[in-house]
């Protein structure tokens, strides 16, 4: 009996893959990386099946190359994400998700005094421990762990 293999996903010509999401963040990481109004052709895929994870989420953006920043926030969600660059149809490079030693702007201070959720101020996040994802915030110093952990 021969198995027969296809693509879930269509390859993209050129742009940025990000792969091995978990399926429960795959939207998440289209709304932080402020996708749903990106002009160029977006696919996604979800609850895919993948041998490590179980299921995973992927997304295909043509055309687009994620700067640092944007890798760092997508780390807060999915820190073992990959992206695959893509031109011509071949990935020339592959990036591994890393959280940056500074988060603005993505999560939300957990302390209901902290100025951030009183006064028009973006969040600031220090990364406390990378292994355990503990997060501080650079206003009110309160550290939060994974668990806690909320987007704006």
């Amino acid at each position: 009996m021969s198995e027969k293999k296809e693509l879930e996903v269509s390859a993209i010509e050129n742009g940025t893959v990000i792969d091995h999401l978990p399926a429960e963040v795959t939207f998440k990481v289209v709304e932080v990386l402020g996708l749903y109004t990106y002009s160029g052709a977006i696919t996604i895929g979800s609850n895919l099946s993948s041998k490590t994870l179980g299921h995973k989420g992927i997304i295909k953006v043509s055309d687009k190359y994620f700067t640092d920043e944007e890798i760092g926030r997508l780390a807060v969600i999915a820190p073992n994400a990959t992206l695959n660059i893509i031109k011509d149809y071949k990935i020339v490079e592959k990036k591994y998700v890393k959280l940056p030693k500074l988060i603005r702007n993505v999560v939300k201070c957990s302390n209901p005094k902290c100025i951030t959720n009183h006064q028009p101020v973006a969040t600031k996040m220090e990364v406390f421990n990378e292994q355990t994802m503990s997060l501080k915030c650079v206003y009110c110093e309160r550290v939060m762990q994974r668990g806690e952990i909320e987007l704006l």
